[in-house]
């Protein structure tokens, strides 16, 4: 019975994720409705039906303007932050007011807004940066409560726009009450399609079924904002007008839709100015019962990008993608618990543990093959991964999650699991726990052997018992273990494709980055962009007047 039990709870659930909805990167690379007039009827989110704009336009998109489009390949290195201002400037000028006398100077550096308690509010112009991630260690285990050992890379995602807050402006009762948020935004991918979009407090993110699911880019977008809401006085609006661009490579791992949502999250912050993160501030005690410590703006910033991808986007994602892009210090990966949302800074030792071995650099390389998380087999990763807890649990009931379990209460386990495959899955998020931890430790121990043996291991889990490698990225894996320098390499993101992720000595660097580009490009016949990457910081705010970053968060 309690097997049969397991049977139905996967079916279930696979059924619930079985949606073949485009993801972020597919919505960006083919998104069908678009529309290049200026005279446009805003879409409207709740309370009926969706209605969207008029399609007169079909094009072929790329988050980055200065990406080769034609291949659809992104740029070997980022853009230069400037070039990314200067293209979203340009952009915002091109649909919106240039006339700059709303903003005063306080506003122009700080993001603040200012204004009375009630009407409208001083426009805030703001200028906002998210990073994209990569991660070192700790691979699907963040929906599971586990532990991970990501950074922000200096790809990343810009807003830049204005906005101000309306308050009392309904003229019923209901009106005066409901929240509201009207946006105006444009992006690079699509220079010539102004989005306008609509939603209110009551709203309810776009329905879908199995066999349709509506979520195209913007909708990351709509949702992001819909969670500020809250924050609102009662009755106010939210408007907005912006643009978008960045670089961060679509569909390869490397958290192309977390660093839009974490992007337009921080920008509408910027916006909501004292009103930002009021709402959350004052359920703080009770979150402080739940484990979370204290309010933080990283950690609710992160939390609310997460829903918005979950409910709005049918995306089952864990919360290490939004947690790193908005907490990242610049200098230091961060090992983050993704139970209670802990963030531990962890920087690699500033010399080798042994004089013999060198001191190493991390090289990204991108098989240039895109994955889906919003539907296929990472939600079904999902599913198993409960099934499996139920099973740990008949043992333990102590096991809340599959981050409660060792390696050997998967192996006690093993005869209550509902198949071979559960058992897999398990094994795969123990272990990983495991190695993740250890690597933190090895990584401040400066044993870059120790390290990559675990980042290897890491990768042979991901392929043999979590089963979201392919055969490209077995490749790339390889090419990277056998040559000379390297200390491990393994993949990095949600799988299916994507980007590896390999420590290397750093004379042998530049020379690694051709082999692969190279052997990768003889055995498969696809190109594989190749960078040296570093710590970046991560999501926070530019000065309008001269694009130095803000006071630190």
């Amino acid at each position: 019975m309690i097997r049969l039990h397991s049977l139905l709870l996967l079916g279930a659930v696979l059924l619930l994720f079985s949606i073949t909805s485009a993801t972020f990167a597919e919505a960006f690379l083919a998104q069908p409705q678009l529309n290049t007039s200026t005279n446009i009827v805003p879409r409207k989110i709740g309370g009926g039906a969706k209605t969207k704009t008029d399609t007169t336009k079909t094009t072929r998109l790329f988050l980055s303007s200065i990406a080769d489009k034609e291949k659809n390949k992104p740029p070997a290195t980022a853009s230069s932050m400037e070039s990314k201002i200067e293209t979203a400037k340009t952009l915002f000028e091109k649909y919106f007011d240039k006339d700059e006398n709303d903003f005063d100077s306080e506003n122009a550096t700080t993001g603040k807004t200012t204004g009375t308690t009630t009407g409208t509010t001083t426009s805030t112009r703001a200028i906002a940066v998210a990073p994209g991630r990569v991660n070192l260690i700790g691979e699907h285990t963040d929906y599971t409560g586990g532990f991970v050992l990501p950074f922000a890379i200096d790809y990343s995602t810009v807003v830049y726009g204005k906005g101000n807050v309306n308050v009392n402006l309904g003229d019923n009762d209901h009106d005066h009450d409901e929240r509201k948020a009207k946006l105006s935004f444009v992006s690079s991918l699509s220079p010539d399609s102004l989005e306008v979009l609509e939603c209110v407090e009551s709203s309810s993110p776009p329905e879908s079924t199995p066999t349709d699911c509506d979520c195209d880019w913007t909708t990351y977008v709509l949702g992001t904002v819909f969670q500020y809401l809250p924050d609102l006085p009662p009755g106010a609006e939210l408007a907005l007008q912006f643009s978008i661009t960045g670089d961060v490579p679509l569909g390869s791992g490397l958290s192309s839709s977390a660093s839009l949502e974490v992007a337009v999250a921080r920008f509408v912050e910027a916006v909501l100015g004292e009103h930002a993160f009021s709402s959350e501030q004052q359920q703080q005690q009770q979150r402080q019962g739940e484990g979370f410590g204290a309010f933080s703006p990283a950690k609710t910033r992160a939390l609310r990008c997460q829903k918005a991808e979950n409910e709005w986007c049918n995306s089952p994602c864990g919360i290490m993608d939004q947690a790193i892009i908005s907490a990242a210090t610049g200098d230091s990966l961060v090992l983050i618990d993704c139970r209670t949302l802990d963030f531990t800074a962890t920087k690699m030792a500033e010399e080798s543990l042994s004089p013999e071995d060198p001191f190493p650099v991390l090289v990204v390389a991108n098989s240039n093959v895109k994955h889906s998380i919003g539907g296929g087999e990472y939600p079904i990763r999902v599913a198993q991964c409960k099934v499996a807890t139920e099973a740990l649990q008949k043992l333990n009931p102590d096991i809340a999650d599959l981050r409660d379990a060792t390696p050997e209460d998967v192996e006690n386990a093993k005869e209550f699991m509902v198949d071979d495959v559960s058992y897999k899955r398990a094994k795969h998020v123990a272990t990983e726990n495991e190695r993740t931890l250890r690597a933190k430790e090895e990584l401040e121990r400066g044993d870059w052997n120790e390290v990559g043996a675990l980042m290897s291991a890491s990768h042979a889990s991901m392929r043999d018992d979590y089963e979201v490698s392919c055969e490209e990225v077995d490749i790339l894996v390889e090419i990277a273990q056998n040559f000379p320098g390297v200390y491990g390499s393994r993949l990095t993101g949600g799988g299916f494709g994507g980007c590896t992720v390999t420590l290397v000595a750093q004379d042998n660097a530049e020379d690694l980055m051709a082999h692969m580009e190279s052997e990768y490009k003889s055995k498969t016949g696809i190109d594989c962009p190749c960078f040296v990457t570093r710590p970046a910081r991560g999501a926070h705010l530019l000065s309008i007047v001269d694009h130095k970053p803000l006071v630190q968060e």
